[in-house]
């Protein structure tokens, strides 16, 4: 037997995110039943990070054990033949029996998308958050401060968590503006924002929930100031709301 990591891409739009469910298409679902013809055998299939629906990624990373003596090379190339096209496995390679993807993970890292128009380029709808209106990205950064460190944050945990504790550590946070973004051989000219979190752990939802209320605080409807209050408080009713799946991207998982 041996064990098996991979790191896969995907494009989250028809899904409903990453973990199996009783209802609803998920990329674990997918991937293992495509395992399960290559191999030919039971496989069980663990991932790094639990992705809501309609959320992208860039850098996912999942394990299974296998009696197959097929390469992981060839998994990889197996897998790649029969998978939908918005999901790519980009490495398979194999690993030692203590590695797991998730407890072995020192650190996280997601981006968010803000595209801010009246008129949105209908090839990043279905990956930006649009926002027709300015934001204050000096309040926004402010905001954004406040985070960093280790923190309670209930205030920013959504409904159905099942997180034994409530307290991570966001190592940074950034805020970073555009005039464009290469989209294939084409410059695209817009006016976009990007939110980078790197963090040792995510509560459900807790990135699009820290990105729906510096959004708000960008808009003029919560102040900057006021920020550590909500933080404190430990009250998700207090924060902003929670931003679009469609904007957020789990970049990388590091070891």
């Amino acid at each position: 037997m041996k064990k098996i990591r991979l790191t896969i891409e995907y494009n989250g739009t028809n899904y409903q995110g990453w973990q199996t469910q009783r209802s609803g298409l998920t990329i674990q679902d997918i991937i293992s039943k495509m395992l399960i013809g290559i191999a030919k055998e039971q496989i069980y299939l663990t991932g790094a990070s639990r992705t809501d629906a309609g959320v992208h990624a860039l850098g996912q990373v999942a394990v299974f054990k296998t009696d197959s003596r097929l390469p992981a090379d060839t998994i990889r190339r197996a897998l790649n033949a029969k998978l939908p096209n918005d999901i790519r496995v980009l490495a398979a390679e194999e690993v030692d029996f203590e590695f797991h993807p998730r407890y072995r993970a020192v650190k996280k890292s997601y981006f968010y998308l803000i595209e801010k128009t009246q008129k949105q380029s209908v090839f990043f709808q279905p990956y930006a958050w649009r926002i027709p209106v300015d934001l204050d990205i000096g309040s926004m950064n402010m905001a954004a401060s406040v985070f960093q460190g280790e923190h309670d944050f209930s205030s920013f945990r959504g409904s159905g968590c099942g997180a034994k504790t409530t307290v991570r550590t966001i190592f940074s946070i950034s805020l970073s503006r555009h005039a464009y973004l290469d989209f294939m051989t084409a410059r695209m000219q817009g006016d976009f924002l990007i939110i980078r979190i790197e963090a040792n752990a995510f509560l459900r939802h807790m990135a699009r929930n820290i990105v729906g209320t510096l959004v708000e605080v960008g808009k003029g409807k919560i102040s900057s100031h006021t920020v550590v209050d909500i933080l404190t408080a430990r009250d998700r009713k207090l924060a902003g709301p929670t931003a679009p799946a469609k904007g957020l991207f789990l970049e990388r998982i590091f070891y």
